[in-house]
């Protein structure tokens, strides 16, 4: 995406809307929102004075990997955390992240990563550690099943950290709760690797097989 423009601002009288290009998967959680804040061929494609300031925040929020973001004007509420740090594990898909996000090495990302975040565990993203949608072309399969339950669960928030190691998993730390794709809560704990190559046998956690597998980072 060298040399095309990645962050685009959709000015409105009371709310401004952010995009960053890089990150979107084009989910379509914004297209499909109910009203016209955001139209699929009209010029511009996002317009915030279409509605509320309410409704703005409601539908930019739904955007699962942090592409979408917005500034309030009327000096209302501000986006916040979700309540708990969670991952849906995606059937055949990237690991959807909310929370109170903090992923290492990315302190310039979008606003929106640090509440929602698309993190590729395809190990094919040319835009690591996020998701590019490369699942797809290299026909990457799993069913987002969890065997694993994790510790036992306790009462807590707070930061999650993620760091993506370099050529092997993403470390994560703080209390985080596992999703399958099916939607039931699998883990709970505080600290877990989570494969990022694609070769694990015991996905979503890193078993190690990022080193036979020859993983690149970068």
């Amino acid at each position: 995406m060298s040399g095309k423009k990645v962050h685009f601002t959709y000015p409105g009288k009371t709310v401004d809307v952010r995009w960053d290009r890089r990150l979107c998967i084009h989910v379509a959680e914004c297209g499909r929102a109910a009203g016209e804040l955001f139209v699929d061929g009209r010029e511009p494609w996002c317009q915030p004075d279409v509605t509320d300031v309410a409704q703005v925040r409601e539908i930019v929020e739904r955007c699962p990997s942090g592409a979408l973001s917005y500034a309030d004007k009327t000096g209302g509420p501000v986006e916040t955390p979700a309540v708990d740090n969670t991952v849906v594990v995606a059937c055949n898909g990237p690991l959807f992240f909310r929370g109170n996000l903090h992923i290492e090495g990315l302190a310039d990302a979008s606003p929106g990563v640090r509440f929602r975040a698309a993190l590729c565990r395809c190990g094919a993203s040319k835009n690591k550690p996020f998701c590019d949608n490369s699942h797809e072309t290299v026909g990457f399969r799993d069913y987002g099943a969890v065997g694993e339950t994790g510790s036992a669960q306790v009462a807590g928030d707070g930061e999650l950290r993620i760091t993506p190691t370099r050529n092997g998993p993403l470390v994560c730390k703080g209390h985080l709760r596992i999703y399958t794709a099916a939607g039931r809560a699998a883990w709970f704990g505080t600290t877990v690797a989570l494969c990022r190559c694609g070769a694990s046998k015991n996905k979503p956690f890193c078993d190690g097989s990022h080193v036979a597998a020859g993983f690149r980072s970068d």
